[in-house]
């Protein structure tokens, strides 16, 4: 785009060769032109600016928002991750422990989640399990398993907590570039209210939603079966029956639609790692374990697993000098229904022990 300087410029050379004069340095008409040009420059800016939100290739927020709607497609939200948390007593009590709703917990990583209930450690048992929602939306709030070992203000007798199970479907709310190219995909695969991308754009405005499989005739002529994964990997039950309840109304004539949860295949690692000279290994296996536990999301249905993507993640992670990863022991080819999550995740200090990746 033409610059404030280039356009000061040419007004002060027409000015010349009209007139004979020159309009140089710091004189009053100098100074006229400049006031001309930064408001011709702000013209311009501005026409550019209008150019660019005119096109779902290159708008932004708002504007990209209204193209979305034109096309069907709604930007997603963000949503709070949910879980299970265990609540402990030391020994067991003759009477229960309480913990009432509300009660705060946090991860080593400082996010922290709230009991959606009140329960207590019943008289005679260690531990009582409480579903928890993250405070704060987002992907951030998709923890590992274990990773959920503090309490903000413990209940009276209750000495420790954990998660036994990964927390999943907290989601980020879908940024410019998500939303572009699920915008973009409709022009390139046209949904026709009937074909596989009508149930797949459907399903992806869904808040929660990450990736779908749509597999037609799977139980014979005139089915459907849609299987969508959550953010944070196994779409729950309220979701799957959100979207029954949707294409059970725009579905087309004589045609049975299904919304199944994915095959899930639990991916069991072992990864031996070496820290970087100065680098503390237990931060660095922190970092490592949480990193693993963000990828294995919803996006991964239907996506083989090679090693070579894991041993990747692994080296990104700041501090890690070395790394083996011997298990799996091979490359895991997955179908368009299967979900990889993430089992047992074990890491060991492969210090002194030599080696390579």
């Amino acid at each position: 785009m033409i610059t404030l300087e280039e356009i000061y410029q040419g007004l002060a050379a027409e000015f010349q060769a009209q007139t004979g004069q020159a309009a140089g340095g710091s004189s009053e008409l100098a100074v006229r032109f400049y006031a001309v040009a930064a408001q011709l420059y702000s013209l311009y800016v501005q026409a550019e600016w209008t150019r660019r939100q005119c096109f779902p290739q290159t708008a932004d927020g708002e504007d990209l928002d209204k193209h979305a709607r034109l096309r069907g497609v709604v930007r997603r939200k963000a949503t709070q991750a949910t879980g299970i948390v265990r609540f402990y007593v030391d020994q067991p009590r003759q009477t229960d422990a309480p913990v009432a709703k509300g009660t705060v917990c946090m991860s080593a990583g400082g996010v922290r989640f709230a009991t959606d209930v009140a329960g207590a450690v019943p008289a005679g048992r260690l531990y009582c399990e409480i579903p928890v929602t993250a405070v704060e939306a987002g992907a951030v709030g998709n923890v590992g398993q274990g990773t959920i070992v503090y309490m903000a203000l413990p209940p009276m007798g209750i000495s420790a907590c954990v998660n036994p199970s990964a927390l999943s479907n907290g989601q980020d709310e879908e940024g410019d570039e998500e939303l572009r190219t699920r915008v973009l995909a409709t022009f390139q695969r046209l949904a026709n209210g009937a074909n596989n991308a009508f149930y797949r754009q459907a399903a992806l405005s869904f808040d929660g939603v990450a990736a779908v499989t749509v597999v037609p005739r799977s139980r014979g002529v005139g089915t459907v079966d849609v299987v969508p994964a959550a953010r944070g990997g196994v779409p729950g039950q309220e979701l799957i029956r959100d979207l029954q309840d949707y294409f059970d109304r725009v579905r087309e004539i004589a045609v049975d639609v299904r919304v199944l949860a994915p095959t899930v295949k639990r991916v069991d690692l072992s990864v031996r790692l070496w820290a970087q000279q100065g680098a503390a290994y237990d931060a660095v296996a922190k970092a490592v374990q949480e990193r693993l536990g963000r990828w294995f999301d919803g996006e991964r249905l239907g996506q083989p697993l090679p090693r070579a993507q894991l041993i990747a993640l692994i080296y990104g992670v700041d501090g890690v000098a070395n790394c083996q990863l011997t298990k799996p022991e091979a490359d895991l080819p997955l179908n368009s229904v299967t979900l990889p999550v993430l089992g047992k995740l074990t890491i060991t200090n492969g210090a002194g022990q030599g080696g390579s990746a």
